[in-house]
């Protein structure tokens, strides 16, 4: 029997061994147009960064060292031009451009792909590449090495282009990424890609989103690469990243059966239209194992699948059915990794196939011990039975574990239930007691049953916040360091203490850092009487990463971008002393809190050094220290970790010339508890604040009830403060109305109507005054005669007298006394 097989690699090189281990008494010749038949394709990128040094490294056998072992002709530098399937023949082109012919009794088809070059003006210019193969390898490795490359652009965000990124940025380019889509990663979904987008632009990556390419101009300086939108990049080198096509050519001038998708039609035995003939690898297409739909898949995963049952059946007949694959991938993009497996979200829809979704934010191992990373993990599924379509990893440690682990699930259509299921190795340095795996199963199976109803943050961001009620339940701390527009606090904590601060005729949308928290209220409004209460799905990091939009680059530095030392630096002659704390696989809000915390403990001008495993706390670390005037000095990342430096710095109060203009301010003085008068007063000071007035309330005497705490500390008082505060409203929820009070009657149908007509309430006005920058100050005075202490009353509430108060009114045009 005589087998011939066109083309090496990962296809062609495994099925010509397999047949060979399949028997000894057969003729086996491999043509191979290229001069090498087995190399480490994926690792080319790698080698063109300097990562991997020697180039020898490579290749994984020569074709002498291969025929010799498996006793096979294989013949490189010979291109295959033409099949004549009546005479069972191959046409060959030699390395001299000789041609002749060569009979088969059996044919492999393992052409693989070419990448997609578009007919743009300027295309063959010198320094434009495509990356496929060694050739093309020398080819940019030796451009590299005879002049410098400062500036690169790569055309297209997939995998080899974003490996590519990384790797000419190691090997010293600053990198441009241009995409025509919104996201970079086209097998994950928008959210997940949207993380992918925030770290490149850590890394320093410019990215160019929903922008085209028209054409290449060189010019004196290099590569002018221009956008149909009129925006130009200049580079000294591009890389074409935009996609492969499968190579057909041989195939359909030999006659052969094209499917749908343009790829070599074979059946579940991997053979063609021919008998005679099988195909494998990128050329051809076959069904999806979830849709059933013909696709194309280029992997080298599943093309050394389909080798070794290809080879199989060519040799012991047709027993071996390819089940067919699902695109299990996996890149490693500068620090994080990024995989998917199965379908996404936006694959289901386009396919028309009803789906819900699942996200998480879990660490890649138990929190306690050292070195635990983000992990983001988002799972699609049958709303029917739970069956998983797909998941999505990006992380930094054991992305790879679980991404396996899902497509085994997956390639044996098993359901969320089957996630839970598994049984997961456990010791502190390598997972949690719930696994993320079985977490993703937990909160996928609590949708199902309606246990937790999601919401998904493109719903929530086209959602009519007049029409729903959109609950924050992180604590205080973590809702003044950045929050949803429209969202009020009430931190799960005190969710059931203030229950009827919230509605029951509107929907009440919940939502905390990751998800959990927002969970759990969940649970306590549904058993409380609340209908329709859902959850934002993945919490705030998710939406906060999804909506912010991908700014548009500066202008090229010239340098790489270069960040801060941590470690304690001469100021003047002065050496700062640096406090380092590890806040590492803790969850938000945990790092900001032991930031705040720590901070307490510092000298004026000390530094702290914080280190994260949470992407979002060096931008919360930012936020912070502009509320509290403490100085950010510098952030960095490695390997999943963040690491911010702060200073130290106790804010000195507002010059006169550091406020407002006279015009601009407005003062009230609060002396009533009265509800009502209350109520106008915080309607009034958010409506200045929203034309950006400086405002100031002044609290005294009996206004201080409206900004006293609803759970206070323990705190000594004379006989006359305990008096006092058994008389007086202990918080805001106790005012009465200035008229018609009605022993209490009047104050509930107050706000029983404001809440039934979608008015805030004076706890919501008051948040909202906080939020717009409103400055409360309590009178100290008022404070010792009516026995109030400081703890008792709201934390953003500073304390002064008269002459801080003269002080604000000096500078407005409007004082109102109530």
């Amino acid at each position: 029997m005589k087998y011939i097989i066109i083309g090496g690699v990962a296809g062609g090189a495994t099925a010509a061994a397999r047949i060979r281990r399949n028997t000894e008494n057969a003729e086996i010749i491999v043509f191979e147009k290229g001069a090498y038949i087995s190399y480490a394709n994926c690792g080319l990128p790698y080698y063109i960064g300097g990562v991997i040094e020697e180039r020898d490294r490579l290749f994984v056998q020569t074709p002498e060292a291969f025929g010799k072992r498996f006793n096979i002709d294989v013949r490189t530098r010979s291109e295959v031009i033409a099949i004549n399937p009546e005479q069972k023949s191959v046409t060959v082109r030699a390395a001299d451009g000789s041609t002749y012919q060569e009979t088969y009794d059996k044919l492999l088809l393992s052409p693989g792909a070419s990448p997609v070059v578009p007919p743009l003006p300027g295309i063959d210019s010198e320094g434009i590449f495509t990356l496929r193969n060694v050739y093309d390898t020398d080819r940019i490795k030796n451009y590299m090495q005879e002049r410098p490359v400062k500036r690169a652009v790569i055309v297209g965000g997939g995998f080899i282009g974003l490996e590519m990124a990384e790797n000419l940025h190691h090997a010293g380019a600053e990198v441009s990424v241009v995409e025509m889509a919104n996201q970079v990663m086209a097998p994950i979904d928008y959210s997940m890609a949207s993380l992918v987008h925030e770290h490149l632009q850590e890394q320093g990556v410019r990215l160019y989103l929903e922008q085209a390419v028209e054409a290449f101009e060189k010019t004196a300086s290099g590569i002018s690469v221009k956008f149909k939108s009129g925006v130009s990049v200049e580079a000294d080198m591009v890389l074409l990243s935009i996609g492969v096509r499968a190579e057909t050519r041989l195939a359909a001038e030999a006659g052969l059966k094209l499917g749908e998708m343009k790829g070599i039609y074979v059946d579940e035995y991997l053979q063609t239209s021919d008998e005679s003939i099988y195909a494998v690898g990128d050329a051809i297409e076959y069904p999806h194992l979830i849709t059933g739909k013909p696709w194309l898949n280029f992997l080298a995963g599943p093309a050394n699948r389909q080798a070794r049952i290809v080879a199989d059946n060519m040799v012991f007949g047709n027993k071996v059915k390819y089940e067919g694959s699902i695109g299990t991938s996996i890149a490693k993009v500068f620090e994080m990794t990024v995989a998917s497996t199965g379908l996404p979200a936006k694959r289901l829809k386009q396919f028309g196939i009803p789906y819900l979704s699942a996200t998480i934010h879990s660490g890649s191992h138990a929190g306690y011990y050292p070195g635990a990373l983000q992990m983001d993990i988002k799972i699609t599924f049958s709303p029917q039975d739970g069956r998983l379509y797909g998941a999505q990893i990006v992380g930094y440690d054991g992305v790879d574990k679980r991404i396996d682990e899902y497509a085994l699930v997956i390639k044996h259509q098993g359901t969320v239930y089957d996630l839970m299921s598994l049984e997961h190795a456990y010791a502190p340095p390598f997972s949690s007691a719930k696994d993320p795996v079985a977490v993703s199963g937990y909160v996928a199976g609590n949708i199902l049953s309606g246990k937790m109803t999601p919401l998904y943050w493109r719903e929530l961001q086209q959602t009519d916040l007049s029409a729903v009620t959109l609950v924050d339940v992180r604590t205080a701390d973590e809702f003044a360091l950045g929050t949803i527009k429209g969202a009020v606090n009430v931190p799960l904590d005190e969710l059931r203490s203030r229950m009827a601060d919230l509605p029951k005729d509107k929907p009440v949308y919940l939502f905390c850092g990751v998800g959990l928290r927002g969970y759990l209220a969940s649970n306590i409004l549904k058993d409380n009487g609340y209908k329709d209460v859902r959850n934002l799905i993945g919490g705030i990091k998710t939406y906060k990463a999804a909506v912010t939009p991908v700014n548009p680059p500066s202008a090229y530095s010239g340098t790489h971008t270069q960040t801060v030392s941590a470690q304690a630096q001469p100021v003047g002659e002065k050496v700062v002393k640096v406090i380092k704390v590890d806040a590492c696989g803790i969850q938000c809000p945990g790092p900001i809190m032991k930031l705040k915390k720590n901070m307490e403990d510092l000298s004026e001008g000390e530094r702290l050094e914080v280190t994260s495993t949470d992407m979002a706390f060096p931008r919360d670390a930012e936020a912070w220290c502009r509320t509290t005037g403490h100085r950010f000095i510098s952030k960095s990342s490695e390997k999943g970790t963040y690491k911010v430096v702060v200073e130290k710095h106790t804010a000195l109060p507002a010059s006169k010339e550091t406020l407002l203009p006279a015009d601009m301010g407005k003062t009230f003085i609060v002396f009533s508890d009265d509800l009502d008068k209350v109520l106008a007063t915080f309607v009034l000071a958010n409506g200045a604040a929203a034309t950006g007035k400086k405002v100031t309330l002044f609290f005294t005497f009996w206004g201080l009830n409206a900004i006293k705490k609803v759970h206070k500390p323990r705190v000594e008082k004379d006989i006359f403060g305990r008096m006092f505060g058994w008389m007086l409203p202990s918080h805001s929820r106790k005012l009465k109305l200035s008229k018609m009070n009605m022993g209490g009657m009047g104050t509930g149908m107050m706000r029983y109507i404001m809440r039934k007509k979608g008015i805030d309430s004076l706890e919501q006005l008051r948040q909202q005054a906080i939020d717009n920058g409103v400055e409360f100050i309590a009178c100290q005075m008022s404070m010792d005669v009516m026995g109030v202490k400081k703890e008792e009353l709201l934390d953003n509430v500073t304390l002064g007298g008269v002459a801080t108060y003269m002080e604000r009114a000096e500078q407005a045009n409007v004082n109102l006394f109530i």
